[in-house]
C-alpha cells in the first residue's frame, strides 16, 4: 500500500492532491443526494405528490444506501479500496443517468434506490481510505476538505442543479451530475494508489466473524448510535427546508439557487476553520460547541414566518454552516475509533448507520410535518424540537466515546 507519512501538520503535495481528487468524488455523489432537495417544490408539482411522499423519494437513497452499505461491510476489507472505489462510482454514473431518464414518480423513486446502493457505498470507501493516506494529526485537515464538498456542491453544484431545472428541465440536473462524475471517474482511476495492506487472508466465516465482531465492540457501537443520531437530527429538517421556505416564507422559487450558493460559500470557510480547529483543540471540545451553537438557526429558521429574502439568506446561511459543520469534528473522533485491520467494514456499517439515519429521520419528519388547506407546511417547529433533543443526546455520547476510547475500553 502506498501510505504517505510526513511529521508536519501540514498536509504534503501528494497528499492534498488525493485528498482534493476524494473530495471531488464526495461532491458528486454528495451533490446527487442533496440537489433533490431544493428541487422539493419543483418534484412535488411535476408529480402531484405529498410532503410524505417527496420525503420517501429524497430518503430512499439513503435507505437504499444503508442496506447496501451492511452487506458491503462483508468483503470491505477483502479487497484493494482502489478497485472498489472504481467499480461503486462506476456504478453510481449509471443510475445517476437513470434518474434522468425518469418520467414517472415510481421510476424516479426505483432510480434513486439503485443510485444509492453504489452512492452510499463510495461514501463508506473514501472514508476508509482516508486514514490509509491521513496520519491523524493531519487528519482533521483533510476531513475538513473532503467534507466542505458538501459546501462546494451547495456554492457551486446546487445552484447550477437548480438552475438547470428552473431554465430547462429537472432531468438535465441530473444529467448534468451525471457527466460531470464520468470525467472526475478517468483520474481516479489513474491517480489513487493501490490500498491493499489491510487485506488478510482467511475463510468467508473467518471474515463475518471478525465483521460481527464490529457490531459487539462497546467503542464501535457508541459510534454508531453516535452517527445514527447526528445524522437524523439533521435530516429530520434539512429536505424541508426549500418547501418550507417557498410555501411558509414566501421565498421566490428562484430565488431557493441563492440561499445555496450564499449558504455554501459561507461553509466552505467555516469548514476550513472547523477543520483546523479540530486538529488544534480536539475534536470533542468543537463537537460540544457546535452542536449547541446549531440550535440558534434551527429554532430560527423552523419558527419563521414570511420574511425577506435576505433575512431568509442569512438564516438559510448560518443554518447551513453550522448545522454541518458539526459534523467535521464528528467524524474525526470517530475516525480515531477503529483498528487499521477492520477499519472497511466498520466504515462502512458506520455509513450504513448514518444513511439509515438520514433516511429514516427524512421519513419521520415528512409524517411529523403535513400540508395544510392554503399549501402551508404545519408542525416543522414540533420537527425541530425533537431534533435538537437529538442533538442533546450526540452531545452526551460523543463524552462517553471520548471516554471508552481514552481507557482503552473494549
Amino acid at each position: 500500500m502506498s501510505k504517505l507519512k510526513s511529521e508536519s501538520d501540514v498536509l504534503s503535495l501528494n497528499e492534498l492532491k488525493l485528498v482534493l481528487l476524494l473530495a471531488a468524488i464526495q461532491f458528486a455523489h454528495i451533490l446527487d443526494f442533496v440537489v433533490i432537495m431544493p428541487l422539493g417544490p419543483t418534484l412535488m408539482d411535476y408529480f402531484q405528490i405529498s410532503p410524505a411522499q417527496f420525503a420517501l423519494l429524497a430518503s430512499s437513497y439513503n435507505f437504499s444506501a444503508a442496506i447496501s452499505g451492511i452487506f458491503f461491510g462483508t468483503i470491505a476489507d477483502r479487497f484493494d479500496r482502489k478497485v472498489l472505489l472504481n467499480c461503486f462510482f462506476l456504478g453510481f454514473i449509471v443510475g445517476t443517468f437513470l434518474c434522468a431518464m425518469s418520467s414517472e414518480y415510481e421510476y424516479l423513486l426505483a432510480s434513486r434506490v439503485l443510485t444509492g446502493c453504489f452512492g452510499g457505498i463510495i461514501n463508506a470507501v473514501v472514508y476508509a481510505i482516508v486514514p490509509d493516506l491521513i496520519p491523524y494529526e493531519r487528519r482533521g485537515r483533510a476531513m475538513g476538505i473532503i467534507m466542505s464538498a458538501f459546501s462546494v456542491a451547495s456554492v457551486v453544484g446546487v445552484p447550477l442543479g437548480v438552475a438547470i431545472s428552473d431554465y430547462y428541465s429537472w432531468k438535465y440536473s441530473f444529467a448534468f451530475i451525471g457527466i460531470f462524475s464520468f470525467f472526475i471517474f478517468i483520474p481516479t482511476y489513474f491517480k489513487v494508489p493501490s490500498l491493499d495492506a489491510h487485506i488478510v487472508s482467511g475463510s468467508t466465516f473467518d471474515f463475518v466473524k471478525r465483521y460481527g465482531k464490529v457490531f459487539v465492540n462497546k467503542r464501535y457501537t457508541t459510534s454508531f448510535i453516535l452517527i445514527f443520531l447526528a445524522s437524523g437530527s439533521m435530516f429530520m429538517l434539512i429536505p424541508f427546508l426549500s418547501p418550507y421556505a417557498v410555501k411558509n416564507m414566501k421565498i421566490d422559487l428562484l430565488d431557493i439557487k441563492y440561499a445555496y450558493l450564499i449558504g455554501g460559500a459561507v461553509t466552505i470557510v467555516t469548514a476550513r476553520i472547523f477543520g483546523r480547529l479540530t486538529d488544534q483543540i480536539g475534536g470533542l471540545k468543537l463537537f460540544f460547541v457546535l452542536c449547541l451553537a446549531s440550535f440558534i438557526p434551527v429554532i430560527l429558521f423552523t419558527h419563521s414566518g414570511e420574511i425577506s429574502r435576505w433575512t431568509y439568506f442569512a438564516i438559510a446561511a448560518l443554518f447551513m454552516s453550522l448545522v454541518s459543520g458539526r459534523m467535521i469534528p464528528c467524524f474525526t473522533l470517530i475516525t480515531e475509533i477503529p483498528d487499521g485491520s477492520d477499519r472497511g467494514s466498520f466504515m462502512s456499517v458506520l455509513n450504513s448507520v448514518r444513511s439509515l439515519g438520514s433516511a429514516l429521520f427524512s421519513l419521520i419528519g415528512g409524517l411529523i410535518i403535513v400540508e395544510n388547506a392554503t399549501g402551508q407546511l404545519i408542525n416543522y417547529d414540533k420537527a425541530s424540537y425533537l431534533s435538537i433533543v437529538m442533538g442533546l443526546v450526540t452531545i452526551f455520547l460523543a463524552f462517553d466515546l471520548h471516554k471508552k476510547l481514552h481507557k482503552n475500553v473494549l
